[in-house]
């Protein structure tokens, strides 16, 4: 992709191109087939075993991991990664870093309105961060109305898994390691090894396993969710197997991942703009 052309970007990374690349890209149609991707994630307390960016990175290896995967000819746009995100269920813990929900909300709002400005029409929210989720599906939708724009949102971790790979972690471990557990310490050994320090790494039980043996609606993980802090969960402020972790089985779910998301981009890039209907009225 080295210059600007009817299918084409010089570069994949919004922040590399110039305000005449973005002129260009309208001019040619290109901006209105494009899909911009803004990465979000957190730096927040990830335990004792690992840094406070393990989202941050987690997510940024799954996309650099797509980045080979995608067709030269699908215009797809990563916008610089906002990597502070809603941590407030982490505050407890030294070292984490949170915004407020207006903040975070009205942040993401107004890149998704820059986004719009430059004529571009979809936008992925991509996700790395579970405190994020709620505020995502908030700012999609205000930015639907704002500016007409097709936003999905998206988390690397809700991206389908092969059988293979998903068996390679058990049942419990995908629902309740959900924090620092087996699988992000994998994916961590693979991305960083001498990030982490695997000799403070434990098998940490969630409060929401008890819960789960004890109350048939409280405890189904489907019909009643709790206002909760970290500590609710775990005091050492990780759950899941972590000291089972493995490189190896990282890798997989990085790859797996990569390519959910890949298809995930094909797929919107063919979704019609007529997705969106015109507002009903006189």
């Amino acid at each position: 992709m080295a210059t600007i052309g009817p299918m084409s970007y010089p570069s994949r990374f919004w922040a590399d191109l110039s305000t005449r690349d973005f002129a260009d890209a309208r001019t040619w149609g290109l901006a209105a087939q494009t899909v911009a991707v803004l990465p979000v994630a957190a730096v927040e307390q990830h335990g004792p075993h690992l840094p406070l960016d393990v989202d941050a990175r987690l997510l940024q290896g799954v996309m650099d991991a797509a980045l080979p995967l995608l067709p030269a000819d699908l215009p797809v746009l990563f916008l610089p990664p906002q990597n502070m995100g809603l941590s407030t269920e982490h505050r407890s813990y030294p070292g984490t870093l949170t915004l407020s929900p207006a903040t975070l909300m009205a942040l993401w709002c107004e890149l998704g309105e820059c986004v719009a400005r430059a004529g571009i029409k979809k936008l992925l929210l991509f996700n790395g961060h579970g405190g994020n989720v709620g505020a995502m599906d908030i700012v999609a939708r205000e930015l639907r109305q704002r500016c007409g724009l097709l936003v999905y949102s998206s988390s690397w971790f809700s991206l389908p898994l092969p059988e293979a790979v998903s068996a390679q972690f058990s049942a419990q471990e995908h629902r309740f390691g959900i924090h620092g557990g087996e699988i992000e310490t994998s994916m961590m050994l693979h991305l960083a090894p001498d990030a982490v320090h695997m000799e403070h790494a434990r098998h940490w039980r969630s409060t929401s396993q008890d819960r789960a043996e004890r109350h048939a609606i409280l405890g189904n993980g489907k019909s009643a969710k709790m206002g909760w802090a970290m500590e609710d969960y775990q005091p050492a402020g990780a759950v899941g197997n972590a000291a089972a972790a493995t490189a190896e089985r990282g890798s997989a779910v990085v790859q797996a991942a990569a390519q959910a998301l890949a298809q995930l981009l094909a797929e919107l890039h063919a979704l019609p703009l007529s997705t969106l209907a015109p507002r009903p009225g006189p």
